[in-house]
């Protein structure tokens, strides 16, 4: 049954750049990542999951950080092609940023499929506590499309994670291409079950209308069929069928336990929100938001002394009263 699931996933799902974008490579020990310089501030690991791959992760540290984003991108992308966005996310929410490839990705090893791309966010996440001793209650999960999926697979097991971001989030796989109302068992990517279990904040960014051209490394087209590329350059092109509908991100905030203030960019396309001034803005909004809250427990589990108490308990001796 699983890897019925996985062929399917692998043939309709997962498009990576061939060829890679980047290169990982060792000097001394030490991993590099092709053309990132070191006044750029970022680490490059090689982790190893439970399915036996090596997938590249890249942690891009903020030095006043108040969050760590998690972020699973899309289909059609590796991790050469999110340099910029990183950065940029990096600077303006002040955070650091730990992304990865899945396995069959960049420098990646193995196939892509569905439960590896839940094998590599559970080795990256475990990689964010050993490596930086990073708290849940400090790591903001991002999932973009088919990112989503695992995502969300390793927000439902977390009971202590600060939020989830879904960006053009899918309900699950076999809902792309029908509008059918039961999950069966061989679907994938099964959002809309695993949503339900989900116990933080959870922020749905997602477009009401379409990109046409899709050759710049975003998700493009997403399960279609009859999907086919350019034999030179690996571009497609994409209509309203091929990508996924507002109505699954709508879907996924209304089942959301805690929902905060979605953002539906219109006239934006599946791959370019990211362009729109009000996607960093409420982005910058959404963290300020998670900040206070976060201050906000702190303060509940660790109250303040109450003054009258302590004068009732120190003073007894400095009580006047009239004779």
């Amino acid at each position: 049954m699983g890897n019925v699931t996985s062929s399917v996933a692998a043939k309709f799902a997962f498009f990576p750049p061939d060829p890679p974008t980047y290169d990982v490579y060792r000097e001394e020990g030490k991993l590099f990542f092709s053309g990132v310089t070191a006044d750029k501030n970022m680490d490059v690991h090689l982790v190893e999951t439970k399915g036996g791959n090596k997938v590249v992760a890249t942690f891009w540290r903020h030095p006043f950080a108040r969050f760590t984003i998690l972020y699973s991108h899309g289909n059609a992308a590796d991790l050469g092609q999110m340099q910029e966005l990183f950065i940029e996310l990096r600077a303006h929410l002040r955070v650091n940023i730990m992304s990865y490839d899945y396995s069959g990705y960049g420098a990646s090893t193995g196939k892509p499929s569905e439960f590896n791309t839940y094998y590599d966010i559970d080795a990256v996440y475990n990689c964010l506590k050993s490596e930086y001793n990073i708290k849940p209650e400090d790591v903001i999960l991002y999932g973009q499309s088919v990112g989503s999926g695992p995502t969300l697979h390793l927000a439902s097991g977390l009971s202590r994670l600060r939020a989830v971001v879904l960006h053009s989030a899918i309900l699950s796989g076999i809902r792309v291409l029908y509008p059918v109302k039961l999950t069966f068992w061989f679907d994938i990517f099964k959002n809309i079950d695993k949503i339900r279990h989900v116990s933080c904040p959870v922020l749905v960014i997602h477009f009401q209308s379409c990109a046409a051209e899709t050759n710049d490394g975003c998700d493009g087209v997403l399960f279609r069929l009859d999907r086919t590329r350019s034999q030179r350059g690996g571009s497609s092109h994409g209509t309203n069928d091929d990508i996924v509908d507002w109505s699954h991100g709508k879907r996924l905030w209304e089942l959301s336990k805690e929902k905060y203030d979605p953002l539906w960019v219109k006239g934006g396309g599946h791959c370019n929100l990211e362009t729109y001034p009000e996607y960093i803005k409420h982005l910058r909004k959404f963290v300020n938001a998670m900040e206070k809250l976060s201050q906000s427990r702190q303060t509940k589990q660790n109250p303040a002394p109450n003054p009258a108490i302590t004068e009732t308990k120190h003073n007894k001796c400095l009580r006047f009263t009239k004779r």
